[in-house]
C-alpha cells in the first residue's frame, strides 16, 4: 500500500506521510505526483490535481508544522507561534468542494491549495481539542510524559511500536490501544514480544 490512513485524522496522516522519523527516516511525498496520489487517497479530491515544486514544499512545511504543533500539544505544550501561524494561514484558503454527479455520485473538486486547506482545517480541529481543559478547569490534559492527551473523538498518542513514529487518535472503547495500527505495528509488536519471551532465560511462550 502506497499510504496509509490509519491515524484517525486527516492532518495526522498527512504528518504520517514521513514514516520512522528518529530511525530510518521515510517520506512518501517526495515528488509532486506523490501529493497530488496521497490527495486521491485521503479522499478529498477525485481527481488527481496538478501540483507543482511549490505546492510540494508548500505541503511539506504544512506537514511538519502539524506534527510540530501536535507533539507539542501531546507534551502538555503550547504550538509554536509559526507553526500555528502557517497552519492558519492554510486553513483560510478555500477546501475542495463536492459536486453530485447525474449519476449520484460525488465528485470532489480542488487544486493543491485546497488539498491543503483540508488538512489545515482538520489541524485546528484537533489542535483546539488537544489543548481545551479536560475538566473545564484547568489548561488540557498534555503532560511531558507524551503518553496521551484526550482530543475529543479520541487520544492522541504516538505509536508505541519501534521505529513507528506515527501520531494517532485512540478511539478504542477503553482508550488503551498502545499501536497506531494493529495489523501492522501491533502485530509486528506482539512477535517482537514473544521473540524475546522465547529467548530470555527461565521464562515460558
Amino acid at each position: 500500500m502506497e499510504f496509509t490512513f490509519h491515524s484517525g485524522d486527516l492532518a495526522l496522516d498527512l504528518a504520517g506521510t514521513v514514516q520512522h522519523r528518529r530511525d530510518d527516516r521515510r517520506d512518501l511525498l517526495t515528488a509532486p505526483d506523490r501529493l497530488a496520489r496521497w490527495a486521491v487517497a485521503a479522499g478529498l479530491v477525485t481527481d488527481p490535481p496538478p501540483v507543482s515544486a511549490a505546492d510540494l514544499a508548500a505541503a511539506v512545511d504544512l506537514r511538519e508544522a502539524v506534527y510540530r504543533a501536535a507533539t507539542a500539544v501531546l507534551h502538555g505544550r503550547a504550538p509554536a507561534a509559526d507553526d500555528r501561524d502557517l497552519i492558519n494561514h492554510w486553513a483560510a484558503a478555500a477546501p475542495p468542494v463536492p459536486r453530485l454527479t447525474g449519476d449520484g455520485t460525488v465528485h470532489r473538486d480542488g487544486d493543491a491549495p485546497a488539498v491543503l486547506a483540508a488538512a489545515a482545517r482538520a489541524a485546528v480541529d484537533l489542535l483546539a481539542a488537544a489543548a481545551a481543559p479536560a475538566d473545564g478547569t484547568g489548561s488540557g490534559s498534555g503532560d511531558d510524559t507524551g503518553d496521551g492527551v484526550d482530543a475529543g473523538r479520541g487520544v492522541l498518542k504516538e505509536c508505541q511500536a519501534d521505529p513507528c513514529t506515527r501520531l494517532y487518535l485512540d478511539t478504542s472503547r477503553r482508550r488503551t490501544r498502545r499501536w497506531c495500527d494493529m495489523r501492522q505495528c501491533g502485530n509486528r509488536a506482539k512477535a517482537a514480544a514473544f521473540r524475546a519471551r522465547r529467548t530470555t532465560p527461565g521464562t515460558h511462550a
